[in-house]
């Protein structure tokens, strides 16, 4: 099975609106690990690492958001050398 591990912005309507439970929410339902925060530039970001298919199918996610975001670009850059944590968290 190929891992994969991928850095993560997300531009839009994306803080205030309960972006970060739910990414973790979703990312631990796929069995992805990782990190996701608010960034000071009002964007999300994230690292999500595991099996390439449940990240490609959590970045599939993304695309959309929960209910009340609005989602306009997800910008994504490989990052094999991150340090993941053990579990998925929320973070900042």
């Amino acid at each position: 099975m190929q891992s994969k591990t991928v850095a993560v912005t997300v531009r839009g309507r994306v803080q205030g609106v309960g972006f970060r439970d739910w990414t973790q929410r979703e990312a631990t339902a796929r069995g992805v690990t990782g990190w996701v925060r608010n960034a000071p530039d009002g964007t999300v970001v994230a690292l999500l690492s595991g099996p390439a298919a449940a990240v490609a199918a959590m970045l599939e996610r993304l695309d959309d958001g929960p209910p009340g975001a609005a989602v306009e670009e997800v910008a994504v850059s490989d990052a094999p050398d991150a340090e993941v944590p053990p579990r998925f968290r929320v973070t900042g």
